[in-house]
């Protein structure tokens, strides 16, 4: 059993992760992530469901870049589920360029593609949270930053009942296991194995 209806069109949307290496040129292509895995899996799985699965993830994207596109790249499209996996850049740009996102300022921005997204569609929405892990050991450090835009997305989640994939706490039990670099070998960019880690959890969020 399966929330996803017949016919349904699925836009994955987010920054590198789910671009993962997508011809942009091809509006159908769906790079070589999580999103290929995932709407593999279901295609096997519900062969007769005919969804449409589209990827519209930009590598270095935070939550401002998807507002000043979201028009096009969501809107437009006309989904029937919107999945939603953004963050980990906000967090970053911090790090690397002096250029940081406040929690706050993460929040307001994601919850107003939220409402943009309800009011122009009658869309169901998946909400992604970002993850990071400990590789290498300075990736430590944004836990600060980044465990208070987790919140923020848990907080979105509730209030607007959406579904919703704990993918930070996911990777870290991963990680209890096996060796961090595993699952993404800088902390952030998810190795093969991680890509299917969360195609894995995002299928089962989907299925009833």
């Amino acid at each position: 059993m399966t929330f996803i209806e017949d016919g349904a069109v699925v836009l994955f949307q987010g920054d590198s992760i789910t671009d993962c290496g997508r011809n942009r040129k091809d509006g159908n292509s769906l790079g070589v992530g999580y999103a290929y895995l995932a709407a593999a899996e279901f295609g096997r799985i519900y062969p007769n469901k005919q969804v449409r699965f589209l990827n519209r993830g930009i590598g270095g994207n935070r939550v401002v870049d998807l507002q000043q596109r979201w028009q096009e790249d969501c809107l437009d499209l006309r989904p029937t589920w919107v999945s939603i996996y953004i963050g980990i850049n906000d967090t970053w740009r911090r790090y690397d360029n002096s250029d940081p996102t406040s929690a706050d300022a993460y929040y307001e921005g994601y919850r107003k593609l939220i409402t943009r997204t309800k009011d122009a569609l009658e869309a169901n929405l998946i909400l992604v949270e970002p993850f990071v892990l400990p590789v290498p050991e300075d990736r430590k450090g944004w836990r600060e930053d980044l465990d208070p835009k987790i919140q923020a997305v848990r907080e979105l989640a509730r209030e607007f009942q959406t579904l919703y994939i704990p993918l930070d706490g996911m990777f870290a039990a991963a990680s209890a296991q096996t060796p961090p670099a595993y699952w993404a070998n800088d902390g952030v960019h998810p190795t093969a194995p991680g890509h299917a880690l969360i195609a894995k959890a995002w299928l089962e969020a989907v299925q009833a």
